[in-house]
């Protein structure tokens, strides 16, 4: 047999001392070893979910209007939509299935979901008409696959304990964020087969640019299918890290002793779903404005916003990697509402920053001069421009602060090196209030199984992400950057007023 595990990262955190449970059952190598392999196999699930996501961002546009002519921008903001919404709409039944069933069942089937998705999207240019349709279905059916998020981190956060639990959250975190990184780079890589690359006749499979990502995304789909029913084992640990039993073994019987269900604080799990919900809108509203704000500002083509804001993705992605990293170590010394509170200042400082100063004022693109009317700009149409050639139409667009957009004549202009200066901030503070969103809310959940809870934090971040490119559409649009960035001071009122609530909830927590 096995020698038992028991170390200094074992010791209780909270609660009772070793032994003072009748449940308590001492963790053996054999146990210890299964269960972190089985954790493993959930950051490759991840990491493989962000990569489905990301691999065909650059690529939605073209070949959307490639199969169907029909397709306007509006309704390229739907497609990218669908997917948050798919998500949204999934995570909290996944969720709920994962508390009553081995954790295996909902993952299989959502990845199961996920590879038809992908099989669809690469078929979507067969049918005579409607082709954009099928794609939107495609799209969300992949968020109703990545709606198994839910079940990935609450899985974590039943299987380790709370010394463990900061460490594995940052893992899961890290590989989502290298999943985003690697996927528009896979994306590149298939660039080279071009528009037209080569047809399967006899499946009517065509093999392209476009269709090439999914197919790879499905079949590590397959891949990740086969190692989660060949590795993945139902674990429970508690908050010290010894084993326990629960509904998702399926080797429970009914009279094993479950584990103890305690209270959970409602007012500090509301807290942090708007704290999450808050975190994910203000960063997809970066992430949304950052193309037409470069080319307002600075007189950006559309292939130097590509081309710029690329690689400034690119290294936030990189940067989020070093603070997930360096969270994981700063956790052991400084509690993690400090660093949610130090993260949230960040943040705030950084959209401090890039509200507009001074006298100088942006280049003014006269040659767009139509009517006096302010366009109705639309979610879809700011992210057309990273996929529009600036030689399009066969001329070569004019560049600059469109005078259509009347706030361009009295905004002052962002600095380059103010805009920079910002992008550096919220890249450190995201990714700290993304971590440590999780990293408590696991905590304040305690030992009642969480698939459900972790289904709703899901789904409030995929809510941030519908609505947050709908909302800075609009007032951007309209009133500028002035004032679509102060608005985001109001919600740092509920920014800190959430992390009260939250302090109050886990320290009252501790006490009990």
């Amino acid at each position: 047999m096995a020698g038992l595990r028991i170390e200094g990262e074992q010791e209780p955190l909270l609660g009772d001392t070793p032994g003072s449970r009748e449940w308590d059952i001492l963790e053996t190598e054999e146990h210890y070893k299964s269960r972190w392999r089985s954790i493993r196999i959930l950051y490759l699930t991840m990491f493989l979910s962000s990569v489905g996501f990301s691999i065909v961002m650059l690529s939605i546009w073209p070949y959307l209007q490639k199969i169907d002519q029909t397709a306007d921008t509006r309704f390229l903001g739907w497609v990218i939509a669908s997917y948050s919404l798919g998500q949204m709409v999934a995570s909290p039944i996944f969720g709920l299935w994962s508390n009553y069933r081995p954790r295996k069942e909902p993952l299989i089937v959502s990845i199961f979901i996920s590879v038809a998705a992908n099989c669809l999207y690469a078929y979507v240019h067969i049918p005579a008409s409607h082709n954009k349709y099928y794609m939107l279905v495609a799209r969300g059916l992949l968020g109703i696959g990545a709606g198994n998020v839910a079940v990935v981190r609450s899985y974590t956060a039943g299987a380790t304990s709370l010394q463990e639990r900061t460490s594995s959250m940052a893992n899961i975190s890290m590989c989502q964020a290298l999943g985003f990184i690697l996927g528009p780079v896979f994306q590149t890589c298939f660039a080279f087969i071009g528009e037209k690359g080569v047809t399967w006749d006899v499946i009517k499979l065509r093999i392209n640019m476009y269709t090439t990502p999914v197919l790879l995304s499905a079949f590590l789909g397959i891949l990740n299918i086969i190692l989660i029913l060949a590795i993945l084992r139902e674990h429970r640990v508690d908050d010290s890290g010894r084993q326990c039993k629960n509904i998702n073994f399926e080797e429970a019987s009914t009279d094993e002793i479950q584990v103890p269900q305690g209270n959970i604080d409602q007012v500090a799990v509301v807290a942090i779903n708007v704290l999450f919900f808050v975190a994910l809108f203000v960063f997809a509203v970066f992430e949304t404005i950052i193309a037409p704000l470069t080319m307002d500002m600075y007189a950006w083509t559309q292939e130097q916003a590509v081309l710029y804001n690329g690689i400034i993705l690119a290294a936030l992605g990189v940067e989020a990697v070093v603070i997930f990293v360096g969270v994981k170590l700063l956790s052991k010394k400084i509690g993690e509402r400090a660093i949610l509170l130090g993260g949230l200042i960040v943040v705030w400082v950084g959209f401090f920053i890039l509200l507009p100063w001074g006298n100088q004022f942006p280049r003014i693109q006269w040659e767009d001069l139509h009517n006096n009317s302010i366009p109705n700009t639309t979610f879809g149409e700011i992210i057309i421009g990273l996929w529009k050639s600036p030689m399009e139409d066969g001329n070569e667009r004019p560049t600059g602060c469109s005078i259509e957009q009347a706030w361009c004549l009295y905004t002052p202009v962002i600095h380059l090196a103010q805009f920079l200066t910002s992008v550096v901030l919220i890249g450190v503070g995201y990714p700290v209030c993304n971590l440590m969103s999780y990293t408590l809310y696991s905590k304040i959940l305690g030992p009642k199984p969480q698939g459900v809870y972790m289904g709703w934090l899901t789904a409030s971040g995929s809510g941030a992400r519908i609505l947050g490119p709908v909302f800075i559409s609009q007032v951007y649009a309209h009133w500028g950057p002035r004032w679509a960035f102060s608005l985001h001071f109001l919600r740092s009122i509920f920014f800190f007023g959430g992390l009260y609530l939250v302090h109050l909830g886990t320290k009252e927590g501790e006490r009990k």
